[in-house]
């Protein structure tokens, strides 16, 4: 299990990676980091971190590299870079805490083992509050030796489970994200119909979350998002929707069920192509109160 006097890079400093940064800084890690945006550099540096001015004088002699960026493609970039490749430390441990595609994630993993660097993917839920926190569930794919290599870390943000080999953490968080999204939206269109009906979306909010339709939109995202009108949960729209398409993708290439996955994709697209990608995504259910007709048929 890794300790606080271990070094740790950290690649990709949004609005996740500062704070999870800050969090290791805390626990006493050393910690280098780096991002394009020079002000993230900056927050980092405020945090007490060390900023680095490119991704592979970040992971120079690192015990533990995290990565915290876009998508799968932005990862393998990264990971493909040579500088980066050659200023890995012998025995380092990549973390990917991105929200990744499984399969291509699996495939990284094996043409990293061929250089002898091991891979774990760890992506997380809790937002940003919850990484402000060192309250995230963090869900680890990778080897029980690996996972064990690297839980002093992720414990220091969070609850780390192991859910299996490479590829499994990034399978259990798409996967929770298309329940999220679909909660979400199926909260909305009940309250927004009990509020039509005259129902005060406060009370009947409680009544679900004292009964079986309770969800996190329920005891979460509607009461601390949409009831104050603030829609500022931390995590975007078009982040969303891109989990969620992993997450279907992964059940059709499968040949799992994915028909409901599907249609909720299809809707979360058209609230995306009205609000824009930057929206959050609990600006969904504002969405769906202004343009109930476009929430519904598909033309």
């Amino acid at each position: 299990m890794t300790q606080p006097d271990t070094s740790v890079s950290f690649i990709g400093l949004g609005n996740m990676g500062n704070p999870m940064a800050s969090r290791l800084v805390a626990a006493g890690y050393r910690v280098t980091g780096f991002d394009l945006a020079e002000s993230a550099r900056d927050t980092l540096a405020e945090s007490g971190g060390t900023p680095a001015t490119s991704a592979a004088d970040a992971v120079a002699g690192s015990d533990v590299v995290i990565l915290m960026l876009p998508n799968s493609s932005v990862v393998e970039a990264v990971l493909s870079d040579e500088s980066v490749l050659s200023a890995l430390a012998a025995g380092a441990i990549v973390v990917d805490m991105s929200s990744s595609e499984p399969l291509r994630s699996r495939a990284l993993a094996q043409r990293l083992a061929a250089d002898g660097i091991r891979f774990v993917d760890a992506p997380v839920s809790g937002g940003v509050t919850g990484a402000r926190a060192g309250s995230l569930t963090i869900m680890v794919g990778g080897s029980t030796d690996d996972a064990a290599a690297v839980e002093g870390v992720l414990s220091a943000l969070g609850r780390p489970t192991r859910v299996g080999e490479v590829g499994a953490g990034h399978a259990a968080k798409a996967l929770n994200n298309l329940l999220s999204a679909t909660h979400l939206w199926a909260t909305s269109e009940a309250v927004l119909a009990g509020e039509r009906f005259g129902l005060d979306p406060a009370v009947l909010l409680g009544v679900f979350n004292s009964s079986s339709g309770r969800s996190g939109s329920t005891e979460n995202k509607w009461p601390n998002f949409v009831l104050t009108d603030s829609y500022d949960s931390g995590f975007g729209l078009g982040l969303m929707l891109k989990d969620m398409r992993i997450a279907v993708d992964l059940a059709e290439e499968l040949g799992a069920p994915s028909v409901l996955g599907r249609t909720a994709v299809e809707r979360w697209q058209r609230a995306s192509d009205s609000l824009g990608q930057g929206a959050d995504h609990t600006e969904v259910a504002r969405w769906l109160r202004q343009n109930p007709l476009q929430g519904g048929a598909m033309d």
